[in-house]
């Protein structure tokens, strides 16, 4: 497997690097009070490994994998004596006209693999295994579609790191030393209005993505009098660095019901990256030019968590103070 984008993620990281699957489940609890409850989702937590053994290995090719997040209300409970620097919880926002709202979450399992067969036998052992200790939050079963696109019909995740470049926008390093090959992540479900989307002209869609619909190819907007979502989501720094996060974003949909969705991930070495970046999209840049995307796509949910190292994970698990 040398030469692999995932094989220059430093080891003690969680499976943030894998690669994109065919199916996931998006999995947000909330952890019940009382140290009964704590202590069993310690000793869970100290499983998920093993669980991912026991049950990928009745297919490997699937390449089922779990990542653990959370959240900053969770850590306080847990009592530990330190906290990851920016970790918090997620932070609304009141853009006008559209507003991305806050939403509890304690913890958060990102469940991958090439089956959604393998993603439920997973989940549901792992539930077992949470029991009272946890009450389910969101749940939300998402596909790959097509050639990677969204509902909406574009590709999404084209301007995702790749090699060594995905540590460096997704992983904290030696500014945060005690919490080094962690990540932070936040999540956000999204409704798409289909309907109007479906009447709005190929060429407004792409204005407003940035990018041309059939061959994904990038667009310039520099003098458009406003920004698209791509540009809107490109983060540069004052000093002309730019901070790529890592998606692995999803389609979801029940189509009897009218249900169209994007379920936005996003990873990142630094907080405040992603903050910004929503910042853009439902505030505007300037302010009032905000990303009209969201014309279309309403934000549900929001929530931020923190992915520790799997050094870190074990020792959270088995510390019963």
């Amino acid at each position: 497997m040398t030469g692999h984008a995932w094989d220059r993620v430093p080891i003690a990281a969680q499976s943030v690097e894998a690669p994109l699957s065919q199916a996931a489940i998006f999995l947000v609890l909330g952890v019940n009070d009382g140290t009964d409850a704590i202590t069993r989702v310690r000793d869970t937590l100290g499983g998920i490994d093993d669980l991912v053994k026991t049950v990928g290995f009745r297919d490997l090719s699937a390449r089922l994998s779990c990542i653990v997040g959370i959240g900053s209300a969770l850590w306080d409970r847990l009592g530990e004596p330190a906290k990851p620097c920016e970790l918090k919880s997620f932070v609304a926002i009141e853009g006008t006209p559209h507003k991305a709202p806050s939403t509890p979450g304690d913890l958060l399992f990102h469940i991958r693999a090439e089956r959604p067969d393998i993603c439920f036998e997973f989940e549901r052992i792992l539930l077992g295994a949470l029991g009272p200790a946890v009450t389910t939050i969101d749940e939300v079963s998402g596909f790959r579609y097509f050639d990677a696109r969204d509902l909406l019909g574009f590709v999404d995740g084209t301007a995702n790191p790749e090699g060594h470049e995905i540590g460096e926008a997704a992983l904290v390093g030696e500014e945060d030393p005690d919490f080094a090959g962690g990540s932070y992540v936040v999540v956000q479900k999204y409704l798409h209005d289909l309907a109007a989307w479906g009447r709005t002209s190929t060429a407004l869609q792409e204005e407003i993505v940035g990018r041309t619909k059939i061959d994904n190819i990038e667009l310039d907007d520099a003098a458009a009098p406003r920004k698209s979502h791509k540009t809107l989501a490109t983060i540069v720094d004052e000093q002309g660095n730019e901070h790529d996060i890592l998606r692995d974003n999803m389609p979801f949909g029940r189509a009897g019901y009218g249900e169209f969705g994007t379920y936005f991930i996003g990873y990142t070495r630094h907080l405040w990256v992603i903050e910004k970046m929503l910042e853009r999209m439902f505030i505007g840049e300037p302010a009032g030019a905000y990303d009209r995307l969201l014309d279309f796509s309403t934000a549900q949910t929001g929530t931020t968590f923190f992915a520790p190292s799997r050094s870190t994970l074990a020792k959270l698990a088995a510390d019963k103070s």
